[in-house]
């Protein structure tokens, strides 16, 4: 449907339930719903979510926080900002520092439109711990119906520097549908209510064994916008399995792993990898979460593709037993079929991987 024929998104009386697709965004940048402080560039609008950009400046604070109901961002950062950093012309974020960076995109939701953010495939990739801040906010990465305000990402690299410049996209943001502004457990598929669960590999390739990945320390910087640029070795021991398939994970080091099974998403769904249970393990599975309509699906002849794992274990060593179930995803339909899904032609980095580090290494 063309963009002069649509109802206009500030009427949203006639969309169903659902997570808003490509078109559908285009629609709400064109309404006025969400207002991007310098024109959308090409590939930022996903098959069912929206790359958020960083803004000008970006500033070292002391400290992660929320602003809590009735309060600015901007009012908190003045009192925890230490110094204030250029990001025109690129700058590197440190390991171990917390960042506060205004996007160039603000919101004006409508009443029966709300939103959840989540770091994007190659951030997570990075260990680049990455949140999204609204004011008023109660919780991360969520944005509430009816919201009216800016955006502001909190960036954490934990185990690589990062360059990051005005442009640059951490983070992506979907867009929910729902009648009263109901929460995600109205919109998940019921053929997939209680989400498919997912085990890690650590059987390896038959022929050589390989599992994944341990991340370096006090390596070079990594170009989030340039890809292809970082030496593999230069920042990775590879894994291989020798004889038991389980894995011990040491405190507070970067995995990178695999699922067995094989992932895919129809062009009607989008899906979600929800947050692991803490009771079955002190580790952390998958910081990047959200699967666009398509992910897997023409891959291989229709038979998936792998999800990848970005594995961190906190406070003691934990032994992960191959084919361990690690968490689940979930599955939520869209308001309608998207315009474009992944990996059809929109320059995709995942579709049909296997075990992949991130765009930026060679």
């Amino acid at each position: 449907m063309a963009l002069a024929d649509r109802k206009p998104y500030s009427d949203l009386a006639h969309l169903g339930a659902g997570i808003l697709p490509c078109q559908a965004i285009e629609g709400l940048i064109a309404d006025g719903l969400v207002k991007p402080a310098r024109p959308v560039a090409e590939g930022q609008i996903q098959p069912a979510s929206l790359d958020l950009r960083l803004g000008e400046k970006a500033y070292r604070v002391r400290a992660s926080f929320l602003p809590g109901p009735g309060k600015a961002v901007a009012d908190k950062l003045r009192a925890l900002a230490l110094h204030e950093i250029d990001l025109r012309e690129g700058a590197v974020l440190e390991v171990g520092c917390v960042y506060l960076v205004p996007l160039l995109e603000s919101l004006a939701l409508e009443a029966n439109l709300h939103a959840a953010c989540n770091p994007k495939s190659s951030t997570g990739r990075l260990d680049v711990f990455t949140r999204v801040i609204a004011d008023g906010a109660r919780e991360f990465d969520q944005v509430e119906a009816g919201y009216a305000g800016p955006l502001f990402a909190e960036i954490c690299p934990q185990t690589f520097p990062v360059l990051v410049r005005t442009g640059s996209r951490l983070s992506q943001i979907r867009f929910r549908a729902a009648g009263g502004g109901a929460g995600r457990e109205g919109l998940v598929d019921p053929e997939f209510a209680g989400g498919v669960a997912l085990s890690v590999d650590l059987a390896g390739e038959p022929e050589t064994g390989f599992v994944g990945y341990r991340a370096k320390h006090h390596t070079g910087v990594v170009d989030v916008d340039v890809s292809g640029a970082c030496d593999l070795l230069d920042f990775w021991e590879p894994i291989h399995a020798r004889g038991a398939t389980q894995l011990i994970l040491d405190p507070d080091q970067f995995y990178i792993l695999a699922s067995k099974e094989a992932v895919s998403v129809p062009p009607t769904n989008a899906a979600e990898m929800i947050p692991f249970n803490p009771l079955v393990g002190e580790f952390r599975v998958h910081y990047a979460g959200f699967f666009d309509p398509g992910f897997g699906y023409q891959a291989a002849g229709g038979a998936g593709s792998k999800a990848v794992l970005e594995v961190r274990s906190h406070k003691v060593p934990f032994i992960l037993e191959d084919g361990q179930i690690i968490g689940k995803l979930i599955y939520e339909p869209l308001t309608e079929t998207p315009a474009r899904i992944y990996g059809q032609g929109i320059g995709s980095h995942y579709q049909a991987q296997g075990l992949k580090l991130s765009k930026h290494f060679r």
